[in-house]
């Protein structure tokens, strides 16, 4: 992590030690087999100075559902979490916001697949700055987006409502294959062939008044994505959670991603066709400026989303 500003300090199983002191065995069951699960949580430097958690209840709630899903019992309350994500961000040192990682996996323990009814739980929260998670260029003008020749795991086969760690393979992979083409993102299509996510991102798309999201069938109950659709709402527009093929995405006028790292990402060119005027379009534009305002403190009325340093 030499190229990464990282925090000064990593919770650790109850306790805060120097990222070196962070190890692992190479024993450890989930660096074989893939079962663990993280969050991914921001926290903005807010309008008058302060440090502020955006929506970090959501996060730690579903954190844990994801530790439900896979069978993994915490070792710790969510108040607890809730309240180490806090401290970790107080003694990163990192005064201009950061990323939280919360992370849990199986330890030293059984090296067969079965992991045993009570396998050794270890739990982690660390922190490092995390600019544009696509980059600046994409941020600002738009990302070059391909369709990938992998696709999203069938639902019973992926348990699409939780943050699984082993579950990103597919990401990564179809983030490999388009990166090496020359493309900012991947998107994947789902079992059926209709648009699912990226590779880390829920997916918009934008047609007049209207604007489409893939419901939540086969994708991540996205944080950032819930945040968009309310924002959008209170916009005027209609919002439909339901599938959309890839030729529907061809011809939105618009179209964005949403994440907690990606935040709000505009999509200029899918597939070498290029989006509305190929720049990021007033829908997107309007509802960036709705979510920077929550984010940075200047939204009155979403006070409660933010949890102060």
């Amino acid at each position: 992590m030499s190229e990464r500003k990282i925090g000064k300090a990593v919770w650790w199983n109850g306790k805060f030690v120097a990222p070196e002191e962070a190890k692992t065995s190479v024993f450890t069951h989930t660096l074989h087999y893939g079962l663990g699960a993280f969050e991914g949580i921001r926290c903005y430097k807010t309008a008058d100075g302060r440090l502020a958690v955006f929506r970090l209840r959501e996060h730690v709630e579903r954190f844990f559902d994801s530790c439900k899903i896979i069978e993994l019992k915490l070792p710790f309350t969510q108040t607890e979490l809730f309240n180490a994500c806090i401290e970790t961000v107080r003694r990163s040192g990192l005064t201009e916001g950061c990323y939280l990682r919360p992370l849990v996996y199986i330890g030293d323990g059984p090296l067969g697949v079965f992991p045993g009814f009570n396998p050794p739980v270890e739990v982690a929260i660390m922190t490092w700055f995390w600019g544009a998670y696509l980059g600046q260029e994409a941020k600002e003008k738009g990302a070059r987006v391909k369709i990938s020749s992998f696709s999203r795991g069938h639902v019973n086969s992926a348990m699409s409502k939780g943050k699984i760690s082993g579950q990103y393979i597919t990401g990564i992979l179809a983030k490999l294959e388009v990166k090496r083409a020359g493309y900012d993102e991947a998107l994947l299509l789902d079992t059926d062939g209709y648009v699912a996510e990226g590779s880390g991102e829920n997916i918009f798309i934008v047609k007049g008044k209207t604007i489409k999201t893939t419901s939540l069938t086969s994708i991540l109950n996205g944080i950032t994505r819930a945040t968009i659709i309310e924002f959008a709402r209170e916009e005027g527009y209609e919002v439909i959670e339901e599938r959309f093929t890839r030729d529907e995405l061809y011809c939105a006028s618009e179209a964005f991603f949403t994440g907690t790292a990606a935040e709000i990402t505009p999509i200029r060119e899918v597939d070498n066709r290029a989006l509305g005027d190929g720049c990021p379009g007033p829908v997107t534009q309007k509802l960036w400026a709705r979510y920077s305002d929550a984010i940075f403190g200047r939204d009155l009325r979403r006070k409660e989303w933010l949890t102060y340093v």
